[in-house]
């Protein structure tokens, strides 16, 4: 899994692009505080390597707690920024820095 940020000079935003190697998925979503943890705002595109990939658009100078949901299971990134625990999930989430 990969995380990549790329700052833009002409706007207060990061272009975030997050990278999950699942060839054997269906599907993978990335889903967090930036999508309300609505997998339908956050779907990965499946590449013909087998990678999913997507990339959002997220205001700078703020922390999110996101994670993966490939196909039913959640997943971390272990590339994030921390992790931060969540006592409704009963588990981990990832946190992201910008």
């Amino acid at each position: 899994m990969a995380i990549s940020k790329q700052y833009l000079k002409s706007k207060p935003v990061c272009k975030v692009t997050f990278t999950v190697p699942a060839s054997e998925a269906k599907k993978v979503y990335v889903i967090g505080d930036f999508n309300e943890w609505n997998p339908e705002k956050g779907s990965l595109r499946k590449l013909k390597n087998g990678t999913f990939k997507g990339t959002m658009d997220l205001p700078k100078e703020t922390s999110y707690e996101f994670r993966y949901l490939v196909d039913d299971t959640y997943v971390n990134d272990n590339e994030a920024d921390s992790f931060k625990w969540n006592d409704f999930a009963g588990a981990e989430n990832a946190v992201l820095q910008l």
